[in-house]
């Protein structure tokens, strides 16, 4: 499950942008948690994520922010963090994903915009994230699509649902 979240990180349902001057209400707004994961590709499977569910995902009308532990399991609390090492600080940090931005609805795909973001290259010029998405009053999917490099092989969709 861990590489799974891993992939997720990079689909980022973060995830998952600029609303070019547009107000006019999606639907995605309020607060989301990811349900499952559906992986394509040579490791294909979907995952069930438990509750407590470690993420959350909030749209605003312009802007989203999404937080996420990408772990099979808890993380270790460091005693010190001063005096951890980087195999523990790893463990400890490197699970976790955290992005916000702005975004833009046009049909059914939904445009990201980081503005800032744990990993530093989602942040970078031409840095948006396009996903096909569909959305019902509890629940959401988005299937990746493009990232800064262009069409995805192994497309992942998530399934979010509405918790607010």
């Amino acid at each position: 499950m861990n590489s799974s979240f891993a992939i997720l990180v990079g689909v980022a349902l973060v995830g998952v942008t600029v609303l070019s001057a547009q107000s006019k209400h999606t639907g995605l707004e309020g607060a989301w948690q990811v349900a499952e994961v559906r992986v394509t590709g040579p490791d294909a499977r979907t995952i069930a994520i438990p509750e407590p569910r470690p993420n959350l995902i909030v749209f605003t009308g312009r802007h989203y922010s999404r937080v996420e532990i990408h772990a099979d399991g808890p993380r270790p609390v460091l005693a010190d963090v001063r005096k951890a090492n980087a195999d523990e600080l790893r463990a400890a940090w490197g699970p976790f994903v955290g992005e916000a931005g702005t975004y833009e609805v046009t049909g059914d795909v939904l445009t990201m915009h980081p503005i800032v973001a744990r990993n530093p290259e989602v942040m970078a010029p031409g840095g948006a994230l396009t996903y096909s998405f569909k959305l019902d009053d509890r629940t959401f999917w988005a299937t990746f699509k493009n990232d800064r490099n262009g069409p995805v092989a192994n497309p992942v969709t998530v399934k979010a649902v509405r918790i607010e």
